[in-house]
């Protein structure tokens, strides 16, 4: 469950031991010259050294929630430099759940073919679903993906962790006075509203279910121009999920340790942590949280030496309570004291604590067309003063194909001055429906989200172009039905049109008699059709047929915006060639 960890790492000299331990086994564990953080050329991102102090609704997707320290073992699957195709079997610990690994890679296909710049890795969420829920629980969920019983992060009450109040009722989590981190990927209600997804296609977001979570992830993982293939862009994605150096850590050599080799178990046999959690929440966890046993009082772990080995998982055998160092020693010099460097100012983005809508109203447009009015927000920090030049991302998702200029799904955006950021000029493109544009300030959690919809294009006036009358002798064609639609004096082009032969009367419905205009495949008339205007605004029926007893009939052409036309048909009877 995504924390804070490194915040509470300079609070209690206890839990400074356990973060100790899990950084030095980490570091006796990687490969010779293996980079934790950064490789070719790559500098880890700003903040990765030290935890930033977050604000308001608490940190990273779970809001300060605890997360298990348990490291891989010291024996990858596979040595340095052999092949990284999956193995049929392996150790324990490379084992996933078959129904959690399935939904880590179908997350990985859907973003790619959302997101394909972004290059998500179904091993990044491996790794992080084992920090954060041991992989469901060792795979706890039935044949849809949800979990057996639920997997709930503490009361988010302030008391050790973030104060969030509650923002879902307790729909989530159970709780109406708190919120709580839920879930295989422990998302905080506040967050699921914006991020949630519909992973496994039954038509609910479920935070409870590792498809729907683990997508939920890989977007949010990607928000952004985020390059997930490049080490800087990995690390500020991890961090942006929990902004903690040693969470990165620890998530970083579980990457490292399933993209050397992983194999498929069967649901509920994964292997649980055994280790702690970030830090032990007692009374506070709910009972159907991960669980952990660590002793009031944590004991120091030994540093291993390099080369050292650990128990699977990483951890290390406890000794005696003893008082522990004010700082960890450097791995494989113990003795040596650790050399310090003074914390960083914070950037300007995480300074901001709140982020606000600046009067940005309905957003509406018709397809094709582009949204009224800017989308803008104001950048605050904890005493209500305007944060200059922190970066602000806005991010369009949902289902339609609507973008900002130039065609992009994310911009990122520095603000001024006052604080304020505008998004481009949103267009709307051509499929219709609801949408969210997410802003978020880079690296932290801050966020606000704005509604919006496209409208289906419409016309308010159908006028026939033809001048000649409609009449044809039966079982012969009338001549061309044309037609122009305009919206407010302008052509309406590309809009949907509605032909169908009514009858006479107040409340006319669909003649079964009269003109036609094709046969269905049963060979029986077809007397209602949905047709588009061209760009230009005209439309060009297909053939109609006269058939029926001689008389006159009316063809309704019915528009998108409730623009309506009716025109006359009249059928003559054929001539008798005897009375000629």
């Amino acid at each position: 469950m995504a924390a804070q960890f490194g915040r509470r790492l300079y609070r209690g000299a206890a839990t400074t031991a356990v973060a100790a331990a899990a950084v030095a086994a980490l570091s006796a564990s990687q490969a010779p010259g293996t980079p934790l953080v950064a490789a070719d050329g790559d500098h880890a991102s700003t903040g990765a050294a030290t935890p930033a102090e977050q604000g308001g609704g608490g940190g990273g997707v779970s809001g300060d929630s605890p997360y298990y320290t348990d490291l891989p073992p010291l024996n990858t699957p596979d040595k340095p430099g052999s092949s990284a195709e999956l193995p049929v079997t392996g150790p324990a610990e490379s084992g996933i759940p078959a129904s959690v690994l399935a939904a880590y890679k179908k997350a990985e296909r859907t973003v790619a073919g959302t997101d394909a710049a972004c290059r998500l890795p179904w091993q990044l969420l491996a790794a992080i679903g084992k920090v954060e829920s041991g992989q469901a629980r060792g795979g706890r969920v039935d044949a849809q993906g949800t979990t057996l019983s639920p997997i709930l992060g503490p009361a988010l009450d302030g008391n050790g962790f973030a104060l969030i109040k509650d923002t879902d009722n307790g729909v989530y989590d159970g709780d109406r006075t708190h919120d709580r981190a839920v879930g295989p990927m422990q998302f905080i209600p506040s967050t699921w509203a914006v991020w949630g997804q519909d992973g496994n296609g039954d038509g609910r977001k479920d935070p409870n279910n590792v498809y729907d979570a683990a997508l939920a992830a890989g977007h949010y993982l990607c928000a952004g121009s985020r390059d997930l293939s490049t080490a800087t862009d990995l690390d500020r994605a991890v961090l942006s999920y929990n902004h903690s150096d040693v969470y990165l850590r620890t998530v970083r050599s579980w990457f490292t340790y399933y993209n050397r080799g992983t194999h498929e178990v069967p649901d509920g046999t994964g292997v649980l942590p055994a280790g702690p959690t970030s830090r032990n929440p007692g009374s506070a966890r709910p009972s159907g949280g991960p669980s952990a046993t660590p002793s009031p009082t944590p004991s120091p772990s030994k540093t291993p030496k390099p080369g050292g080995s650990t128990k699977p998982g990483g951890s290390t055998k406890p000794t005696n309570p003893s008082k522990p160092s004010p700082e960890p020693s450097k791995p494989g010099d113990p003795g040596k004291p650790p050399t310090t460097t003074p914390t960083p100012e914070p950037s300007p983005s995480e300074s901001v604590t709140e982020l606000e809508n600046t009067g940005t109203g309905t957003l509406t447009a018709t397809a094709g067309g582009t949204f009224d009015g800017d989308i803008a927000v104001r950048a605050t920090d904890a005493g209500g003063d305007p944060v200059a030049k922190a970066s602000v991302t806005f991010t369009v998702t949902g289902e339609t194909d609507t973008s900002f200029d130039g065609g992009a799904k994310s911009v990122t955006v520095k603000t001024a001055a006052d604080g304020t950021a505008s998004a481009p000029l949103l267009h709307a493109g051509e499929k219709t429906g609801e949408f969210t544009v997410r802003a978020a300030v880079d690296g932290t959690s801050v966020a606000t989200s704005f509604k919006a919809t496209v409208t289906a294009r419409q016309a308010d006036t159908l006028t026939r172009t033809g001048t000649t009358e409609l009449t044809a002798v039966a079982g012969e064609t009338f001549d061309d039905i044309t037609v122009a639609a305009s919206y407010k004096g302008e052509a309406a082009g590309k809009v949907a049109v509605t032909a169908t032969m009514i009858t006479d009367g107040d409340e006319p419905v669909e003649n079964d008699k009269g003109p036609y205009c094709t046969n269905d495949d049963a060979g029986d008339p077809v007397r209602t059709i949905v047709l588009t205007t061209e760009p230009d605004g005209s439309l060009k029926l297909p053939k109609f047929y006269a058939d029926g007893p001689a008389g006159t009939y009316k063809l309704r052409l019915t528009a998108e915006g409730g623009a309506t036309l009716v025109i006359e048909l009249t059928v003559e009877e054929r001539p008798d060639p005897a009375a000629s």
